[in-house]
């Protein structure tokens, strides 16, 4: 990063430069790789082997003098990958509306005002301005700053933070080191400060990293299933075309009719549509979620959300309202006084790093004896010390005033104040003030304890000077229980979620809530305790316990790697600074619009709203579109695969194909059209009351029990048109054409469902293509595009025995379905 831009000026840019600089060094994007355009999209779609096998197949078809199998089967693969991009580009842009709401943004100073824009928006020479819990938008020299701690781990590894300030232009460093500069990646601590703008996108100095994080992306377990699935196709087909070609070849068959009678197998048996089924439901997911005010920033995380079988969250906002209100100011023994308020009040008029609820609540009334006093310096709060103090200065007296945790205060105070008078803090003394905040804090206020110490002039303080205190008293903050926490809780509970609260708050104030609303805290453990347990330990016990209190961000993050050892799919709440490597670490990391920068830019999952009723909402319809998307996998590899292997059976032993190959292609063609609105269908509750977790095992034997039975009624087809109808070769083409349509499509009606398939409702849309399919495909035969396909008119007496066949083969799958998933049955 270059330390000056002559072009650049510290009174920011219009949004005429802006936009000519956007245009001059691109988006603030880290990563050099930028979305694919729509045409890129849909030829790849086109570069799939076996569609570009099909393709030379026509063309050569067609150089053959077989004009009607070439125009069959170039229109039927044009087609097909029409309705794919359509489907799939559409899903992506509702995608993509949905993230543009909860895209990380800038404060900017544009056309002489400070303007809030889009992150990627930011261009070298703006301005920008950073205060506790940003994310710094791109590499910037500082202009002005004040107590500033940046996270620069992401860059250096280290773990504290660095202090930063604004420096004169002669700065030789020009790395992390630097104290003058701040980069894109890292994160405000504490403090305030302005900024230039000197790089952005990939000439940053976090660009090369977050290219090579982009190329390695951590495998979510549905994207991972997907693979695996994947896989069992690709072997299945790849064994099934070498079979079928080598015994055509042997029978002496025409070379190009084998070749492509292999290939439309494989294209039968390669769910090419599952890509656009699973965007398309997930998308659709998303756009649910969205109405339920659930943003969901990957879609891969809709199907985790759904598996979510334990979810660690704070208490405020998820059990109370979060809305922090100052009940009383109490001296040291608890008898009311307003000394210790008004000594608050400067602390958090003056505090420049983490602004917490109950800074808020603080600063809501004026307090007039706090005019006068000039800031002198800040000790930041840190979560081992969990206080802050402020230096002061009103001639002629200088104050250090700390706020922070009762017992922490207590400990380091050698005095207390009563009645205006400064009294020795003796044990006697001691414990009639711990007694003070201990009773408050069983009736469920939140409690900090406020006290000050005159201090000599120096150029700047530390925490070492945090010693022999003056106690003021304690001030104290109610924040009831949200009315719906207990039956949200219960909810929860039923549909097998289970909440496990980790705050920072004591033990007092977390059983006192926790027992209000239904969460029977049992045996508490606090953070302290934590710090002494082996991994092991912690897993058995992050395992049985429900509340976790006094723990740390970084006592946070253990506990959830615990439960994640021990096979849970865990969910993380959280919306403050230290957050985000409990964010990263959970399975499924979920933060609110109202958190800061670096906690919504680590989520995957944001929520427009606070409380838990909305992410129960959400996690129901992340277990929705998962349960859309499987329906579509055990279609593809049940009957589907069923009827491809009758057909390369039957190839063994008939003197002519089974099928022709445009045949299987517009079989295959109009099945996966029939599947097309899968994202619209209702799931049963019954699979909506559990986690889900994916499983290839029931994908592969649904393969192996449902394709069989399906093939069985293939071969009775076969049996009755060679025996009773006497079929010639086309109408026997004919006959299987719509019973193999038929009955891989009427299952899905089974199929769909986890329980009685009468008793379970498909969606409209569902029903109605499934329906129209099977309808289509018989009254194609006796329709002028039947000759040219190969058909010929079916007898009456065949639509009897497809009907016979059709409702037996369903019953069968029904019986073999309950036999397969008797453990989801009886949820």
């Amino acid at each position: 990063m270059t330390d000056k831009d002559p072009s650049a000026s510290e009174s920011g840019l219009t949004s005429a430069e802006a936009q000519q600089r956007l245009a001059q060094f691109g988006p603030n994007d880290p990563s050099r790789s930028r979305p694919r355009s729509g045409l890129v999209d849909l030829l790849l779609l086109f570069a799939n082997p076996l569609v570009l096998i099909l393709l030379i197949a026509g063309v050569a078809s067609a150089l053959l003098g077989e004009l009607a199998n070439a125009a069959i089967i170039i229109t039927v693969v044009v087609l097909g990958i029409a309705i794919n991009f359509a489907q799939t580009y559409r899903s992506q842009r509702a995608v993509l509306r949905l993230r543009d709401q909860v895209a990380p943004t800038a404060l900017v100073l544009r056309d002489g005002k400070w303007q809030e824009i889009h992150r990627h928006d930011v261009v070298p020479g703006d301005v920008v301005r950073l205060s506790a819990g940003d994310l710094v938008p791109a590499d910037a020299r500082l202009i002005t700053s004040r107590d500033l701690y940046v996270q620069q781990a992401a860059l250096t590894g280290e773990s504290t933070p660095s202090e930063k300030d604004a420096r004169p232009d002669g700065e030789a460093a020009t790395g992390p080191e630097a104290r003058h500069l701040v980069f894109l990646g890292t994160s405000v601590i504490s403090g305030t400060a302005t900024a230039l703008v000197q790089a952005t996108g990939s000439a940053t100095a976090f660009g090369d990293i977050a290219e090579r994080l982009a190329l390695r992306p951590e495998q979510t377990e549905f994207e991972a299933g997907l693979r695996q699935f994947g896989l069992l196709i690709m072997r299945t087909v790849i064994f099934l075309v070498l079979f079928i070609v080598v015994v055509n070849l042997a029978l002496h068959r025409n070379a190009l009719e084998s070749l492509l009678f292999a290939v439309a197998l494989a294209v039968g048996l390669t769910p090419e549509f599952l890509p656009m089924i699973t965007s398309v439901t997930l998308a659709r997911g998303a756009v649910r979620m969205a109405r339920e005010k659930v943003i969901v920033k990957h879609l891969a995380a809709i199907q985790n959300l759904g598996s979510i079988d334990v979810l660690c969250s704070d208490k405020t906002g998820t059990l109370t309202r979060g809305d922090m209100v100052l009940d009383r100011s109490l001296d040291p023994l608890g008898r009311p006084s307003d000394r210790p308020a008004t000594l608050a009040y400067i602390n958090s008029k003056f505090e420049t790093g983490i602004r917490s609820p109950l800074d808020t609540a603080i600063l809501q009334c004026e307090r007039p004896g706090a005019d006068g006093y000039e800031k002198c310096d800040e000790i930041p709060f840190d979560f081992d010390r969990r206080r802050i103090s402020i230096v002061v200065e009103k001639r002629p007296v200088r104050l250090l005033i700390t706020k922070g945790a009762p017992e922490g205060i207590l400990e380091h105070s050698v005095a207390y104040e009563s009645d205006g008078a400064k009294l020795p803090l003796d044990e006697a003394a001691r414990e009639v003030c711990r007694k003070a905040y201990c009773d408050l804090s069983t009736q469920g206020y939140r409690v900090l304890a406020v006290a000050y110490r005159d201090v000599s002039t120096l150029h700047s303080y530390a925490a070492a000077d945090e010693c022999e205190l003056i106690l003021s008293g304690f001030v104290t903050f109610s924040d009831p229980p949200l009315p719906d926490a207990a039956d949200v809780l219960a909810s929860l509970k039923h549909d097998g979620v289970q909440v496990k609260i980790l705050t920072g708050d004591n033990e007092l104030v977390a059983k006192h809530i926790c027992e209000q609303v239904g969460l029977g805290a049992g045996a508490m453990v606090l953070g302290d305790e934590l710090d002494h347990m082996s991994d092991a330990a912690l897993q058995h016990v992050a395992e049985e316990t429900a509340v976790f209190a006094r723990v740390s961000p970084r006592q946070k993050h253990r506990i959830i790697l615990a439960l994640k050892h021990r096979s849970h799919v865990v969910g993380f709440l959280g919306d403050g600074i230290n957050d985000a490597p409990s964010l990263h670490a959970a399975d499924v990391g979920i933060s609110v619009s109202t958190a800061v920068d670096v906690a919504r830019d680590a989520a995957d999952i944001i929520l427009l709203e606070r409380g838990l009723r909305v992410l129960h909402r959400g996690i129901i319809q992340g277990r929705r579109a998962s349960g859309n998307v499987m329906k579509y996998l055990l279609m593809g590899t049940s009957s589907n695969f069923g009827n491809m292997f009758s057909m390369a059976g039957a190839s063994l032993f008939l003197p002519f194909l089974p099928m022709l190959p445009t045949q299987i292609l517009l079989n295959n063609f109009l099945y996966d059209l029939a599947q097309i609105t899968i994202p619209t269908d209702n799931v049963d509750r019954a699979y909506l009351r559990s986690p889900q977790r994916w499983d290839v095992r029931l994908i592969r034997n649904f393969m192996i029990f449902i394709g069989p039975i399906s093939s069985l009624y293939d071969f009775l087809t076969f049996y009755v048109l060679i025996r009773f109808f006497r079929a010639s070769e086309p109408l026997f083409h004919t006959g299987w054409f719509v019973e193999s349509l038929a009955t891989q499509t009427l299952v899905l009606f089974v199929i769909r469902t986890m329980g009685n398939p009468l008793r379970s409702r498909p969606s409209r849309p569902l029903a109605m293509t499934t329906i129209g399919i099977v309808l289509l495909g018989a009254a194609i035969p006796f329709t002028p595009l039947g000759r040219p396909l190969g058909f010929t008119p079916l007898p009456p007496a065949y639509f009897g025995f497809l009907t016979l066949a059709c409702g037996t083969y369903l019953c069968l799958v029904e019986i073999a379905k309950r036999r397969l998933m008797p453990q989801m049955l009886s949820r």
